[in-house]
């Protein structure tokens, strides 16, 4: 039998070793800073979901905004009344609208013409600051006193929540006791058509007088539109239904009284 050389068997087991060796070398797995850096990166990003849930995002209201809806004073033009409700969130004019405004002839087309603008103008700007409307000069500057008088109720109504977010659980309870409530009076038949009243009542005052319903018709259009914006106002000024009739609108007036005063029953006043 043939034997093998001591030499040869020690060359071919060093040539083997070697091999090995850089075998191992070029399948060793990268584990490099990059390599690692790379693992953590979506932790990171999951990290930066979650962080807004922990705290104040940017649409939170500040304590102390004002929230709600606010009607101001009624103004007297030359040729009517204008009052304007604004409905505030954060303290900020979401909308704005004209309850009142002057009726009849050729005060209805000013009116659909300078109103729509003068809501628009009201929101953009966030103050009483606006443009008067060309054709319109009285209802603008009607719109103008009464979105200021709302404007400044808004100031009010934040700073005595403001107050009463800080004081005891008595003070929040008075605070919501004097929410604002509207209430509607019972219909008023009189010879020339139904009258209704929807009043809106705070701290026992109230704020806003409307007719939700009145004469219509022929000569009663003209009546209406003379009559009901005088008695809105005699309303709020008088806070009963202790208020004059309307010279040439009797009939009107009378019903208007009635339904006031049903609505005041129901509201406890």
């Amino acid at each position: 039998m043939r034997k093998t050389h001591p030499l040869r068997r020690i060359v071919l087991v060093t040539a083997a070793t070697v091999s090995g060796v850089v075998l191992l070398l070029s399948l060793k797995p990268a584990s490099g800073p990059a390599s690692a850096a790379a693992g953590t990166a979506p932790q990171q990003n999951v990290a930066g979901q979650e962080a807004p849930q922990g705290g104040t995002q940017a649409g939170t209201q500040p304590a102390g905004a004002a929230t709600g809806t606010v009607t101001g004073d009624a103004t007297q033009t030359q040729y009517g009344t204008v009052q304007v409700r604004l409905t505030v969130a954060g303290g900020k004019i979401t909308r704005a609208e004209a309850v009142q405004a002057p009726k009849g002839g050729l005060s209805d087309q000013k009116t659909a013409l300078a109103v729509p603008k003068l809501n628009q103008e009201a929101v953009a700007a966030q103050s009483a600051q606006i443009d008067a409307v060309s054709g319109a000069t009285y209802t603008s500057n009607g719109y103008r006193k009464s979105l200021q008088s709302a404007l400044d109720k808004v100031k009010t109504s934040a700073g005595s929540s403001a107050s009463g977010s800080s004081g005891s659980s008595g003070s929040s309870g008075s605070s919501g006791a004097a929410q604002a409530r509207t209430v509607t009076g019972q219909v008023a038949q009189t010879q020339y058509g139904p009258v209704q009243v929807r009043i809106t009542v705070s701290g026992g005052k109230i704020t806003q007088a409307s007719a939700v319903q009145a004469p219509k018709g022929g000569l009663s259009d003209q009546k209406t539109a003379m009559a009901v914006p005088k008695l809105n106002q005699e309303a709020v000024t008088a806070g009963n239904a202790s208020i004059d009739a309307v010279s040439g609108a009797t009939y009107t007036s009378t019903g208007y009284k009635q339904s006031l005063q049903s609505a005041l029953d129901q509201a406890g006043g």
